[in-house]
């Protein structure tokens, strides 16, 4: 994005320290935050949701750390914009939300395999990814660039890394940005912008401190985010590009549901647009110092 975030210094301390270390354990639920607590349970929304969600409660799969979207605190605790607005929904429903670690390129195909309900992992609704699951966006999102400290490959753009390594996570939406590039780059007669597509966030940022990449692509939330906190702001920088200063290919973000469950879609539907209503989606942005990411109204595949 065109700024980098502003954030405490308890955040900062607890994201600095993540990011060191990597991830914690493979499941955890997230405790209720006091935002989820004062949350009135909507029952036009619960009318929508069928009855085993309201029994056993809702599971989300989740690829964590993915800051400020998803972590773990420092009590091993899932945290997040995502996590709030996720909780909040199931607030909201009368129900229970557990989040699950779970690798974003296997997302999909733990929903198909019913291990679990939500896929909540800053996920982009793409019109080929709604082939399989319905999404209802939250989120207006970009990707962006950061590169190593000093940018010693003085990176300015995507369109000058002709010849270069650019590291992104597997089966995310930016490695069709990266292949688009490396198209325009051989149609111009340039070498070929080579991509590194590896299964985490975290191994993401490890290529480019490693020097095996010159620079990653990830969504621009969390670029932004990452440049800020990680190492107390000394590994990385993030990339404006002039000619996009807003991110790359900017579109909506949603929680993914299995097509065949349209009660639980229509549901979670209900309770974003309650939560909208009332101004906790407002309040859990800003927050996260996610205000410019606001999409004006909730909606269901939104991206045509």
């Amino acid at each position: 994005m065109s700024s980098i975030f502003k954030f405490s210094a308890a955040a900062l301390t607890a994201a600095s320290l993540l990011l060191v270390a990597g991830c914690a354990s493979t499941t955890e639920a997230a405790k209720p935050t006091s935002t989820a607590t004062a949350i009135a349970v909507d029952a036009a929304a619960v009318a929508l949701l069928p009855a085993t969600y309201k029994t056993n409660g809702l599971n989300a799969g989740s690829e964590i750390p993915y800051a400020p979207m998803e972590f773990y605190d420092d009590n091993n605790q899932p945290v997040g914009f995502e996590i709030d607005l996720i909780s909040a929904v199931a607030a909201k429903l009368g129900t229970k939300v557990t989040f699950e670690k779970q690798a974003f390129d296997s997302l999909i195909p733990s929903l198909q395999a019913a291990k679990h309900d939500l896929a909540v992992s800053s996920m982009s609704d793409t019109v080929d990814r709604q082939k399989a699951l319905d999404f209802v966006d939250y989120f207006q999102g970009g990707a962006s660039l950061i590169v190593a400290k000093g940018n010693p490959a003085k990176v300015t753009g995507l369109d000058g890394l002709c010849g270069q390594t650019v590291t992104t996570e597997s089966a995310s939406w930016e490695v069709d940005i990266l292949a688009a590039s490396n198209k325009a780059c051989l149609a111009a007669g340039k070498k070929e912008l080579k991509t590194l597509a590896l299964p985490s966030d975290v191994e993401a940022q490890n290529a480019v401190r490693a020097g095996n990449a010159v620079a990653y692509l990830s969504d621009s939330q969390a670029a932004a985010y990452t440049a800020k906190v990680a190492g107390s702001g000394k590994y990385f920088e993030l990339i404006v590009d002039p000619k996009f200063p807003n991110g790359y290919e900017s579109g909506l973000i949603g929680v993914g549901i299995l097509k065949a469950n349209s009660g639980l879609t229509a549901a979670v539907k209900a309770a974003l647009d309650s939560l909208v209503a009332d101004g906790t989606y407002t309040s859990l942005l800003n927050k996260w110092n996610l205000a410019s990411f606001a999409v004006p109204a909730i909606t269901v595949n939104g991206t045509k």
